[in-house]
């Protein structure tokens, strides 16, 4: 049966959980003129159509992760180039999270590759959270499967997000990971809300899969009880040494943007993160995915393992869109724009 792109629109500036394939299908499908001025709608109902959220990222552990998620480089499944290192120290996370605000991030994520905390490393990893609160910056982490307990000793520290993707369509799944299900991502994201914390919760796109995947996923964060206040879509980085590489080319520019229009519409209040790959997009591609709503990005020179468009050169695309961000703050204020995250 065939859906009314106008039936699907209709009230879609407030959350829904009950979004059907076929609905999901024909807002990808619109004309790309009325699919954009249909999200740009929904965002200025929501958000300030012209500021744009700004955040860091920090490997706190790198590599040597025993899943086998075929996109990681940080899997000790494969032979990459990147080298298994222990648990940051305290003070050098603080001091990268000052850095970072320095250079115009107002949230800062810290990054684990394990399948799951141990209890010990926890006991660190709220330290942490705790000094970095104690800055004036949120806090994020993303540590793999979380239990309640674990969830709620993390909130007591004093995070604010939690981030634990689904990757991918359910479907699709499988095709990527064999060492985590589905089902195991959805209860750790069951565990932080029923914490308190918030949730950051989004997936990659250009692994292989094809559009219905990518809308699947969509749909799958949608229809959760609670739509994440984060949604990061991250562009597939080619990595040397993972089973994803030369499974297919990156999505066209107006793919993704019609990506980000349909998550806009979908979540309406959930802010859309431009994540991974930025690298990859134009400026002009950036500046559609903004117009298609989406909010936040990642600043500094390195996201974990990968590349990303240095801070200056974010601060002047902004400032040539007209858009406001932190990033504004700092050039008011003579600052040095630093990276916020390392490798």
């Amino acid at each position: 049966m065939s859906v009314s792109p106008l039936s699907v629109i209709a009230g879609s500036g407030q959350p829904r959980h009950d979004w059907t394939r076929d609905e999901a299908q024909a807002l990808y499908d619109l004309p790309f003129s009325d699919l954009i001025f249909q999200a740009q709608g929904v965002h200025r109902g929501n958000f300030d159509p012209n500021h744009v959220e700004t955040a860091s990222l920090l490997s706190i552990k790198t590599g040597g992760c025993p899943e086998d998620c075929g996109y990681c480089s940080q899997s000790a499944h494969y032979k990459t180039d990147v080298k298994a290192t222990k648990l940051m120290d305290q003070d050098d996370v603080v001091a990268t999270a000052r850095r970072a605000k320095e250079s115009g991030a107002g949230r800062f994520c810290m990054a684990a590759a394990w399948r799951n905390p141990k209890d010990k490393d926890l006991d660190r990893v709220c330290d942490m959270v705790s000094a970095v609160k104690a800055l004036g910056m949120e806090t994020c982490a993303t540590l793999g499967m979380l239990t309640r307990e674990q969830a709620d000793r993390l909130r007591d520290a004093g995070l604010d997000f939690y981030n634990h993707n689904v990757d991918t369509s359910a479907e699709f799944y499988g095709k990527i990971i064999t060492t985590r299900t589905m089902q195991d991502r959805i209860e750790t994201l069951a565990h932080a809300r029923e914490s308190g914390l918030k949730v950051c919760c989004g997936g990659i796109v250009g692994m292989g899969e094809q559009v219905e995947d990518r809308l699947g996923m969509l749909m799958l964060l949608a229809n959760l009880p609670e739509h994440p206040e984060s949604v990061p879509i991250n562009l597939w980085n080619e990595v040397k040494g993972v089973p994803v590489n030369g499974t297919a080319d990156a999505p066209d520019p107006i793919e993704m943007v019609r990506m980000i229009a349909v998550a806009r519409i979908m979540m309406p209040k959930s802010v859309v993160r431009l994540s991974a790959g930025r690298q990859y997009m134009s400026d002009e591609m950036q500046a559609l995915c903004f117009l298609a709503g989406a909010n936040s990005i990642f600043i500094g020179d390195v996201l974990l393992t990968t590349k990303n468009p240095q801070t200056q050169k974010d601060a002047t695309l902004l400032q040539r869109l007209g858009m406001n961000s932190k990033l504004d703050d700092v050039q008011a204020n003579d600052a040095p724009l630093k990276a916020g995250a390392v490798s």
